[in-house]
């Protein structure tokens, strides 16, 4: 039987909300995951085998962070990368998923640092092409004495910040878009290397659903993977059939408890729901609790329940 995956483990610990944004953390870690987006979106694995991408080029394993998804059992260890980039003056940055990667590239191998983040929210307060900007000028900046000391600039590794919008606007749904630097001549056409300028890239990656245009590839595989609609047996036949992402023992384990995860999600979602509709009776007809959710007309199995998440809050 092969041994379990970081995202099985972290799969298995909780049903909540929290627990449902770790699980996604997780699953975007597998390397059979992350070699088919960068094949989809980074220009230098085009024309790689996605089996090359994730048993040659990905370093390691993909280091996941997030609150403890284990802290019953003290964590996982997961060797790669650190995902938090520390500087006094500018605080602590923790990444979804950070990594290295390996390409060939004109007989040499050029390391790339990559991290990938999984975003519910599209207006978070501020664009979110803003935060990837400053991700990766902080990769950048954090390789002084890692990479590079004195004035060897030279040896600065390029860096990619990938966004996985579950929930876009509609506008941007089913779309990848990539923001990088770019040579502009002025006045004459005096060219640079592209390799000492092109050392910053963020992809957007915003999934839709079937209904929308350009719903395939790496967009579909994607939306299967992380939905919380589709059924178990329905995302193991499309990533097996479509993706050729063998399902072993242990990745039918995760696909099932992550639906049993969306689960979980939904129905919170649905107390949530009620709590709020509960309050705003309570507060604005001054009705009392049990003349609220006669009002609202919550079954009498659940009424108890209500009551005691209200007391609590």
């Amino acid at each position: 039987m092969d041994s379990e995956t970081t995202i099985a483990q972290g799969l298995h610990a909780t049903d909540d909300s929290a627990g449902y944004d770790a699980a996604c953390k997780r699953v975007l870690s597998e390397k059979a995951i992350l070699a088919r987006i960068m094949k989809s979106c980074l220009e230098e694995y085009k024309e790689c085998n996605v089996n090359d991408i994730a048993e040659k080029y990905i370093e390691g394993q993909p280091q996941v962070s997030a609150v403890p998804v284990l802290p019953d059992e003290g964590g996982t260890v997961i060797s790669g990368m650190d995902t938090e980039d520390k500087s006094v003056r500018e605080g602590t940055v923790t990444y979804d998923i950070r990594f290295r990667a390996i390409v060939p590239a004109s007989g040499e191998q050029i390391a790339l640092i990559i991290n990938v983040e999984a975003q519910n929210d599209f207006y978070p307060g501020y664009p979110l092409i803003k935060r990837g900007i400053y991700y990766c000028c902080r990769m950048i900046s954090s390789q002084y004495g890692r990479e590079f000391t004195g004035p060897h600039y030279e040896k600065i590794k390029k860096v990619y910040s990938i966004w996985i919008c579950m929930k876009p606007p509609q506008y941007r749904e089913n779309t990848i878009t990539r923001y990088r630097l770019v040579e502009e001549h002025l006045v004459g056409e005096a060219k640079e290397p592209v390799r000492n300028y092109d050392l910053l890239s963020i992809i957007m990656l915003c999934l839709g659903g079937p209904d929308g245009a350009n719903y395939n590839g790496v967009l579909r595989m994607l939306d299967v993977r992380l939905s919380n609609e589709t059924s178990e047996a329905e995302k193991r036949k499309i990533l097996q059939n479509d993706y050729d992402i063998q399902m072993t023992q242990t990745m039918e384990r995760e696909v099932s408890v992550m639906c049993n995860l969306s689960k979980g999600v939904r129905e919170m979602g649905r107390a949530d729901g009620i709590l709020f509709s509960l309050k705003n009776l309570m507060e604005t007809m001054g009705l009392t609790i049990e003349q609220a959710m006669a009002a609202l007309k919550v079954p009498e199995g659940e009424r108890q329940k209500y009551m005691d998440l209200l007391e609590r809050q």
